[in-house]
């Protein structure tokens, strides 16, 4: 069946992906964005975006823009927004603005004028859960919260149990654990995942929440300071410069490729098991943030080694990594892409593109903001 989508920020990373892979598959697609200069810095619309796809250069925030791009549409793809979490911690109006007065817009939209919508997609966050879920040797599964001031001036970088203090070990975070936000922008993909379902339901709107681990591949901004990990480093390298590492670079991350999200997107959509349910999206696996670095300068065939600063950033979480039983189950869905794969893929890419080494500035900011220890 052939649908009419929109896809909010359609010109970005991820979205960009999604207009793609909806085009092959034959349906008509719109896209809605700002072109925001962070990640498009010309102003332009970026080389990438699909030809057969309609443009309109419009905003979230402009509920008039928003409703005319809906005119006809059966599908959205939600995935406008500001994303960087240090940055969310200043910048709080244009994240909240953007995050969630602009996904209000969109509900407001569904609510109070007529449309043709049948199902709404979601991007949520990684970010919502604050730190992940661990195992206590004799407490047992723990979902602790952040570490304090003190133990991270400390450099004691792991979890300690909330009942008995012993060391714990990361486990899978599963869909059901309480989501502990600890930064703006985390805050606002929760407010944004609980306004949509909430919504979806109450108006029998069926509706998705993808709760996005770490997404890396070609088209993510390699100039802006404020994206992915993968991205960052891979600036830092491209202009021989060692990636600037926090704590003991041991924390860990789960990493999934652009284009096992973009075929989750697409089976969300498809798939009436995927209604008004949230599912966590990574690979499941743990990679510690020093190897990220350490992958990319082997492959670049770079000798350069990470700078581990043993300084931290607040609100940091040392482990998080996805529990994905619930979306293999539901949506029968396992990523494809490898790590290394994926990793290889970025580099063969990055050498297309220019890379505006940022870091040095957005770690100013940080540190002149207290935010950086």
């Amino acid at each position: 069946m052939s649908y009419k989508v929109l896809v909010t920020g359609g010109a970005g990373f991820i979205g960009s992906y999604i207009v793609d892979k909806l085009i092959k598959e034959g349906h008509e697609v719109r896209i809605l964005d700002n072109l925001e200069p962070q990640v498009h810095e010309t102003g332009d619309t970026p080389d990438y975006l699909n030809q057969e796809a309609e443009f309109i250069k419009g905003d979230v925030n402009n509920y008039e823009q928003f409703r005319d791009s809906l005119k006809d549409i059966d599908i959205v793809f939600h995935k406008a927004s500001m994303v960087g979490v240090g940055q969310s911690q200043y910048q709080i109006s244009k994240y909240v603005q953007t995050n969630m007065i602009g996904t209000a817009n969109l509900l407001d939209i569904l609510v109070n004028t007529d449309h043709d919508i049948k199902k709404v997609i979601v991007a949520a966050s990684m970010s919502s859960y604050g730190e992940g879920s661990y195992e206590c040797p004799s407490c047992g599964i723990q979902n602790p919260p952040l570490r304090t001031e003190e133990q991270m001036k400390a450099k004691q970088w792991e979890l300690k149990c909330p009942c008995c203090s012993a060391i714990m070990k990361p486990v899978p975070t599963k869909e059901d654990k309480m989501l502990d936000s600890n930064s703006i922008y985390a805050v606002s993909k929760k407010v944004q995942e609980e306004m949509c379902i909430m919504i979806g339901k109450t108006y029998g709107i069926p509706t998705v929440s993808l709760r996005y681990f770490n997404v890396y591949g070609p088209r993510q901004s390699l100039s802006n300071p404020y994206t992915g990990v993968a991205a960052i480093f891979m600036s830092r390298i491209k202009n021989n410069n060692p990636p600037l590492i926090f704590e003991d670079g041991l924390q860990t991350r789960d990493f999934i490729s652009v284009h096992d999200i973009a075929d989750v997107n697409l089976l969300s959509m498809n798939s009436n098991a995927a209604d008004y349910e949230m599912f966590n999206v990574g690979c499941g696996k743990q990679i510690t943030i020093s190897g990220v670095a350490e992958t990319i300068a082997k492959l670049c065939n770079k000798d350069i080694k990470p700078e581990i600063t043993n300084k931290y950033r607040k609100g940091d979480v040392r482990h998080c990594y996805a529990d994905i039983t619930k979306i293999k189950g539901k949506l029968d869905f396992s990523p494809k892409v490898s790590f290394e794969a994926g990793m290889k893929e970025l580099i063969g890419w990055s050498d297309t593109v220019e890379a505006d080494d940022k870091v040095d500035l957005a770690t100013k900011e940080l540190r002149e903001k207290g935010l950086l220890e």
